[in-house]
This record gives structure tokens, sequence and C-alpha cells, in this order.
């Protein structure tokens, strides 16, 4: 008996010893389950991959879950690439055998909790390519196992916290491309396991903390795109682990010490452009042997290039442009004898330097994988030999503005890949060669500004990818060749002005249907001006000046509606000024002086301003603006005529009283609260009944809705007989200062006229079924919708339906132009107050619209900028929108012209950051003002909406490729001055202060001179 009860007791104890732990277990294993479903409840997931994450499945078998040990906890927490959103539930800090976690590539939003802090055992957090927003948490050092940590392009903001040094194992730190201030803590250099850190772009100041240079294992170093100032010090230069170092894109300054390459002998990567470095290039740079990518561009080197560059075989990439290289003497490009030997060349950039000397003949040797070879903007002379030719692969050759002279050699159609063609700006003689019929992929070719004779090869018809051609300020001759107006890919320009070409000209350019500018002044063109230009309906630039025209201005001319710029002048044009030139609502420089026309000077449209057209020169001109001085137009007097003059004026006058009887009639019937009001409305504009707008809306059906004003719905409709497409915007009279802003609206737009402003058609003042008053206000309907509806498009999507740079650039100067006008152009001056792209809409040709004066004001005693404030209005209250109304609002001012400018300041940014001012992005002091000012003027590109990158791609280059291109230098110019302007014209209008501001008339001159620059860039 004694036996049996021991063998229980045995057993029991037996059962204890294993049960306990399978318990613990169990208990464990829900303390992880549930804290995963408390994360889960917070997580958007569209591919529904938590699914799994129920009681069906075990634990470690859920999607994105690993477990470790006996004890079956979970250890690693794998949800990358998964187009997560939501937000990081603070329960994470539950998981405490967590070893990794891994978040990137989706769209967490919100802060990093700081229970995260609570995991002991962490060994890698990555939460890179979020939106994870607020501060990196202070307590992260508690997680002193931690071994990686990336939070790149996040929107994280506020100091780096000097605790992060305490994180002693640390060996990959990656927090770049986020929003950071304050200044990199000399604490990171306690990290002496580091192996990566990378803090780019992210708005960091101040100078590099001598404590980095303690980091003696760090091989990658990226501090690129920041702010930061003073001298690198010498100890980062000693790291001798250092293989990827990227300094660019700050304010660093100094030179480069003279054992650099023996002491950084791993060196792969050396990006230290868009700085102030200054004096030579360091010879020992050439025993850093496994070098592939130098970027030295944009500071200010000088001296000789002394490098043996032969020692360098891995070489891929050389940008050493814009800087102060070279003596202009003969010897100063004998350093490409030495890259000869650099097989794997792919892009040299030496432009904007003063290197001297003839291009050598070598130069046909460099490497066979040569793409790009950029010598632009320097002194070189002498001829281009022709073993330019050899160079194969060339994508892009760029030799334009120096002192090259000869012949451009044959050999050049042995480039068969080139893209780009550019030798404008030298001495060049000869013909043009017809083996430039060879390059079939050219897409750019400049000769201009040569002495280039000849006639134009009509072998160039065979470069079917050609968008832009120039040939101008040259001494070609003969016609121009109709198979180069065969080529349908020209869309940017066609520029043959300043050569002695004559012939009538070709009747072809009607298949020029995308072309943005033509310009063939200055030549001896004959005959009349084809009538075949009407197919060209994205003209916006038409020079044919200074020829030998003849006859009429053609009709086909009425159809170019893009048109901004047109010269006729010192042709042999005869006939009347056509009516039709009033209706170009784009045009705004008209020459058609010295010429034979004859008759009345129309008074409308371009010739309401005397500013931006020029007759002179044509001696039987008269009528026209007064300020012209211009003779009357005879009158014809008879009896006759008399009887026809009288006749109408008694027609006249009776149908004005029959119409004043009909208001009085009419008037009678209202009530006596709308009486003097709608009689007035009356007067301004015709009136349209309820039943009318009811079935053109469809009885106002939701299904119509296309947007919402300040005070009310808008409808989309079709008015009456004709199907006339409208906008109907239906006032809520129930909203405070409803009715009164149906009457602000309707005074503001009764004697304003402008093609870049918002046009009533037709109100109705009426009472509903339901005895209720209505009140709503007909526009013309603008197929294209609002501007805020093409800025909210997926920006993911990068495709052709996004807005780009240039479309945006015309839209911004529409604007302008609108509120300047409202401004400087109407008596008394008018106030919009309320500019935001919902307000900014856009018609069928994308001629943008100002919209919505419900809050305009009418300045009657207009003063001075920086006495606005004070300035008198009929204010119905001061209000606007968030984000958009000028800060001295909030204090109690009164509205004022820079107020709107403000509003447009911001609209501009907008428009071009891609970031709306209430963006989540913009707390503590930063706004979006601040965000686009801390980027200028150079880190413009890694802030602006990713799609405007498309305005320069060319061939298959994705987005992507492009913006790379960028960084590297690559056509950089063009687009980037262009966008720094753009957004510096941005921060002044938005400036805190009202004085700071600039006027409207100041703003359109700065604009416009942008894409006049850049447009010129791209002809």
């Amino acid at each position: 008996m004694h036996s049996s009860i021991f063998l229980c007791c045995f057993c029991l104890l037996l059962i204890h010893s294993f049960s306990t732990p399978f318990t613990d277990t169990i208990h464990s294993n829900e303390t992880d389950r549930l804290a995963l479903l408390a994360i889960k409840s917070r997580l958007d997931d569209p591919l529904g991959v938590t699914s799994s994450w129920n009681d069906s499945v075990p634990l470690c078998g859920w999607t994105g879950v690993s477990c470790g040990g006996r004890n079956q906890r979970i250890t690693e927490l794998d949800l990358r690439n998964q187009s997560m959103g939501g937000c990081l539930s603070p329960f994470i800090g539950n998981l405490s055998f967590l070893r990794s976690i891994r978040l990137e590539n989706n769209n967490f939003y919100g802060d990093i909790p700081n229970e995260v802090s609570l995991l002991s055992r962490l060994e890698t957090l990555i939460l890179a390519s979020n939106s994870f927003s607020g501060t990196i948490p202070n307590n992260l050092s508690h997680c002193s196992n931690l071994n990686t940590f990336f939070a790149n392009r996040n929107n994280l903001l506020g100091e780096i916290p000097v605790e992060i040094g305490n994180l002693l194992k640390l060996e990959r730190l990656g927090i770049g491309e986020n929003h950071l201030t304050g200044q990199l803590p000399a604490s990171i250099g306690n990290l002496s396991t580091l192996l990566i850190l990378d803090i780019s772009t992210s708005g960091l100041s101040g100078t590099i903390p001598f404590s980095l240079g303690r980091l003696r294992s760090l091989f990658y170093l990226h501090l690129g795109g920041n702010n930061i100032s003073g001298m690198v010090p010498p100890s980062i230069f000693n790291i001798s682990t250092l293989t990827y170092l990227y300094l660019q894109r700050n304010r660093l300054y100094g030179s480069l010490p003279r054992n650099i390459g023996n002491d950084l002998p791993r060196l792969k990567r050396f990006f230290i452009s868009y700085n102030n470095f200054t004096g030579p290039l360091p010879f020992s740079l050439c025993n850093t042997s496994n070098l592939e990518w130098i970027e030295f561009q944009r500071n200010y080197f000088s001296g000789k290039v002394s490098i043996d560059f032969s020692r360098l075989k891995n070489l891929s990439d050389l940008y050493l442009d814009v800087n102060n290289l070279g003596t202009g003497t003969a010897n100063d490009l004998h350093f490409l004898t030495s890259l000869i030997n650099c097989s794997k060349l792919e892009r040299l950039n030496l432009n904007r330097n003063q290197f001297g000397g003839v291009l050598p003949k070598l130069i046909g040797n460099l490497s066979s994988t040569l793409s790009f070879l950029i010598l632009s903007n320097n002194q070189l002379y002498g001829s281009i030999p022709p073993e330019i030719g050899d160079l194969i692969d060339l994508y892009g050759l760029d030799m334009q503005r120096n002192q090259l002279s000869g012949t451009i050699p044959h050999e050049i159609g042995k480039l068969k890949r080139l893209q780009l063609l550019n030798l404008k700006e030298n001495s060049l003689q000869g013909s043009i060669p017809a083996s430039i019929g060879n390059l079939t992929l050219l897409t750019k070719l400049f000769l201009f500004s040569n002495n280039l004779k000849g006639s134009i090869p009509s072998s160039l018809g065979n470069c079917r990818n050609l968008m832009s051609l120039t040939l101008s300020k040259n001494k070609l001759t003969g016609i121009l060749p109709q198979e180069i107006l065969g080529i349908t890919t020209l869309s940017l320009a066609l520029v043959v002005s300043d050569n002695l070409l004559s012939g009538p000209f070709p009747s072809q350019l009607g298949n020029l249907k995308t072309l943005i500018a033509i310009d063939i002044s200055k030549n001896r063109f004959s005959g009349e001006i084809p009538g075949t230009l009407d197919s060209c309906t994205s003209l916006e630039i038409l020079y044919m000046h200074d020829n030998s025209f003849s006859g009429s201005i053609p009709s086909s001319l009425s159809s170019l509606r893009s048109i901004q710029a047109l010269d006729l002048s010192a042709n042999n044009l005869s006939g009347e000024i056509p009516k039709y030139l009033e209706t170009l609502e784009f045009l705004v420089y008209l020459n058609l002086s010295f010429n034979h026309l004859e008759g009345e000077v129309p008074t409308k449209g371009i010739f309401s301003n005397k500013s931006g057209i020029y007759l002179e020169g044509n001696k039987r001109l008269c009528g026209g603006l007064a300020e012209m001085h211009l003779p009357s137009c005879p009158s014809k007097k008879s009896n006759k005529v008399h009887l026809k003059v009288v006749i109408p004026v008694i027609v006249s006058c009776a149908i004005l009283s029959l119409a004043f009887f009909i208001i009085i009639f009419t008037g009678k019937r209202r009530s006596a609260q709308h009486t003097s009001s709608l009689l007035h409305l009356e007067e301004l504009f015709p009136m349209v009944s309820y039943a009318e707008l009811s079935n053109a809306t469809d009885k106002f059906s939701s299904s119509n809705i296309i947007g919402q004003g300040s005070h009310g719905l808008v409808y989309k409709g079709i008015l009456g007989e004709n199907r006339m497409s409208i906008a109907v915007k239906v006032i809520n009279l129930q909203r405070k200062g409803g009715s009164k802003s149906f009457t602000s609206e309707c005074e503001t737009l009764r004697n304003i006229r402008h093609r870049n402003l918002i046009k009533i058609v037709t109100i109705c003042s009426s009472i509903d079924p339901k005895g209720a008053d209505f009140q709503a206000l007909v526009y013309d309907y603008m197929e294209n919708g609002s501007l805020e509806e093409w800025l909210q498009r997926n920006k993911d999507q990068l495709d052709a339906s996004s807005l780009s740079l240039i479309q945006r650039l015309h839209i911004a100067i529409d604007v302008a132009f609108a509120v300047e006008y409202l401004h400087h152009h109407c008596e008394p001056p008018i106030v919009h107050g309320d500019l935001k792209p919902c307000n900014i809409l856009l018609d069928h040709d994308m001629v943008s619209h100002v919209g919505d004066f419900g809050l305009s004001k009418f300045l009657f005693d207009h003063r001075p900028l920086i006495t606005a404030p004070e300035t008198r209005s009929n204010s119905i209250g001061v209000r606007g929108t968030v984000g958009y109304v000028a800060p001295e609002y909030g204090m109690g001012n009164e509205v004022s012209m820079p107020g709107d400018v403000y509003s447009f300041g911001i609209l501009l940014l907008e428009m071009f950051t891609g970031k709306r001012p209430t963006d989540s992005l913009f707390n503590d002091g930063i706004t979006l003002h601040e965000f686009a000012k801390m980027a200028l003027s150079e880190r413009v590109l890694e802030i602006v909406e990713p799609t405007l990158l498309l305005e320069a791609r060319t061939g298959n280059n994705s987005v992507e490729t492009y913006a790379r291109r960028l960084r590297r230098g690559e056509g950089r110019d063009g687009i980037e001055e262009c966008l720094v302007g753009i957004l510096r014209i941005g921060v002044v209008c938005s400036m805190k202060s009202p004085a700071e501001r600039m006027e409207m008339s100041d703003v359109v001159a700065k604009l416009c001179a942008v894409r006049e620059s850049f447009l010129g860039r791209r002809i």
C-alpha cells in the first residue's frame, strides 16, 4: 500500500514538472496573441495579410510572425512591402521577446510608440518609407541590444535625441529624408561599432561634430542634402574603412586634404557637389583605386587637373562641372589621356570650367561605354576631331559655348544612339553634314550661333524622333526642306531665324500639330503666310518678322487659340487687321509694324493694352485706342445715313421704355425686402427661372454635383434649346452671409471682363416649389474641373494624367494675371479674398479661370500697400480658408491686396510641392512657407511634386531615372532653375509681413520671366 501511494505521488510530481512550463507557454503565448490582435485592430490592411491572425491558425503560423525557442514567443514581426496603413499600436511593447520589427515600404502614420523602448531584446527596427511623424523617441536608448535602426523617408520632426549615443551596439543608423532640425549630436561619436550612418536630406544645420572621426568602423556616411556648414573635420578623412562618402548639397567649405587618396583607400563613391570647397583636386585621389563615382560639381575647385585617372579602372562617372578648373591654356585637357584606361567610364561632365586647348584626337579612344560627354562652356578651340565618331555609345554630346572652329565632321553620323547634339555658340563653318540624318534617335539638335553655310540637308527628315531643332544665327541658304516639316514629333521648337533662307514657306507646316514655338524670322521667305497654320493648334510663339511675306493676314491664324506671341512685322502684308485677333485670349505680344496694313484698328482683347501691340510703320491705319494717336476713321455722312441712325435710336428708346415698364411691373410682384436688390441685379444680368435650372440639372440631382463653393453646392447642367453646358451654384441662404455673398459676387463680376476670370452667364432669384427663397449663379461650365482635382490625383501613378511643370506654370501665370487685373486694373480695386485650388477652374483648353467671388471686397479708398490693412471696404466679414488666409487677418486686420498675394503664394507653393498648407507634416512652427524656404535653393528638386520630373523625360526613361540624372547634374540647369524661380516667388509672396510681399504686377512679370527662360532653354 505504501508503495502504491509513493508511485502515485511520483507520477503527480512528474506530471507537475512537465505541466508547469506548458502552462507558462500557453499564458505567454496569450500575451503575444492579444498584443498582435491589438496591433491588427489599428491597421489598414487592403491585401488581407493579417487575415490569418485568428483562433483557427496557431499563433506561430500567423503571416508575418516568427517564433523562437522552446517557449514559442514571438521574436520577429515582418510586415514589409504589404501596402499597410494605420497607426502602430502601443501594444507593440507587450511583445517582450521581439528581436526584429520590419515595417518598411508601407503607409503607417502617427508617432513611433514610446512603448518600443520596453523591447529590451530588440535588435532590428526598420520603419523606412512610411509616413511616421512626431519625434524620434528619447527612450529608444533603452533598447540596449539594438544594432539596426532605419526610419528613412518618413515625416519625423524635431532634433535627433542626444540619448541615441547610448545605443552602444548600434551598427546601422538611417534616419534621412525626414524633417529634422538642429545639429547632429556629438554623442553619435560614441557609437564605435557604427557601420552605416545616413541622415541625408533632413534639414540638419550646424557643423559636423569632430566626434564623428571616432567611428573607425564606418564604411557608409551620408549627410548630403542638409544645411550643414563649416569645414569637414580632418579626422573624417582618416576613417580608412569609408567606402561611400556623401556630403553633397550643404554649405561646407575648405580644401580637400592632400593625402585623402592614401587615407581613404577603399572609397568607391565620393559626392561633395553643391558646396563651397576650394583649392586644387588632390593628386593622391589616383590611389583610391576602387573609385567608381566622383561628384565634385558646383564648387570652387581651381587649377589644372593633375590626377592620373588610369589607376581608377572602375570609374564610371566623373562630374567636375561648374568649378574654376583649368587655366585656359593649351594642355588643360591632358588628363583625358589617363581616362583612356577607364574602360567602364559612362559619363564625363566638364561643363562650365576654364579648360582651354584643342580637343585631342585620342578623345575617340575613351571608353566604348561612354554615354554622356559634356565639354560645354569652356575655352576650347580648334576643330572637332573626326575620331569623335568612334564613341558609338554616346547618348548625349554637348560642346556648346566654346571657340570651336572648322567643320562638323562627317563622322558625327556614326553616333547612331545619339539623342542630344548641342554645338551652339561656337565658330563652326562649312555645311551641315548630311550624315546627321543617320542619327534617327536624335531628339534635340542645337547648331545656332555658328558660321554654317549651305543648305539645310533634307536628310534631317530621317530624324523622326526630333522634338527641338534650332539652326538660327548662321548663314544657311536655300529653301526649308519639306522633309523637316514631316517630322511630326517636333513639339518644342523649330527655329531657323537669322539665316538667308528663301522661297515660299512649305505648306507641310500643318503637319506640326503639337509644336509650341516657330521662329523663321530674319530670312528671305516670300509668298503668302501658309493657311495650313490652322492645324498648329498648340502654337504659343510664332515669329515670322523680317521676311518678304505678302498678301493679307490669313484667317487660319484664328485657330491658334494658345498663341501668346505673334510677330509679323517688317513684311509686305496688306489689307485690314483681322477682328479675330481680338478673341485670341492668351495673346500678350502682337507686332504688326512696318507692313502695308490699313483700316480701323480694333480696340478689344490684345488691342485694349497699348503696351502689348506694335503697329508703327502702317501709314493707313486709323482708330484704335486714343493713346495710340492714330487718326480717326472717316465717317460716312449722308441723309440716308442720318435716317439709318435715327430710326434705330427711336426703336432702341422704345425697347428700353418697354424693358423699364416690365422691370417695374415685375418688381411690384415681389416682396418689399427683395425689390431694390432684384431690380438692381436684373439690370446687371439676364434672369432665368427656377424651373429652367431644375430641368437643366435633372431637378438638382446629387449625381450632377461637381463641387462646393464657399456658400453653396455647384451642379452641372444643360441649359436651353442650344444645349449650353453650365455650372449652377445654388446659394445656401440658410448659411449666414449667403444672400450677401450672392449680391457681392454679382456686383463684383458685373463690370469686369478678363479671360482668366469666371463669367456669369445668368442668375436666378426666385421661389422654389416649397415657397422658400432661391438664389443661384450660372457660369460657363469648365470641362476640366478645378485645379484642386488635378493636384489631388494619385501622385503614385506619375503618368500623363498629371499636370506637367509647364502646364502648372501656365496655370499659375493665368491666375496671377487675373489677380493682377483685379488689383491694378479695376476701379475701385477688388480683393478676391479666397484664392485656393478649388476656386481655380480649368476650361477645355486647360486655361484657368478664377472663380467664387463670394468673399470679394471693393477697396473704395485704395492706399499704398503698407497701409492696406486700414483700407475701408464693403466687408461682409473677414473670412477665408485655413491655410490660405493671410496671418494678419487673424489679428483683426481688414482685407487687403497683400492678403490676396499671400494666398497666391501658398497656392503657388502647393502647386509645385504637391503639399497642402494643412498637411499633417506642417506643425510645431513648420509651415508650407518655411518648408519651401528651407529648400531654397539647393534642395528644391527634393521637395517638389515628383510628377514634375515628367516635364523632362526622354525616351523610355522613368521619372526615377531622370531624378537620378538630375542628382548627377545631367540636364539640371533648366528644370532646376525654373523650379527655384517659381518657389522663390511663392516664398516671397507668403512672407508673414504684408510689407515684405510683392505686388501682383511684379509677380506676373517674374513668373513670365521664369517661363520665358525655361521655354528658351527648351528651344
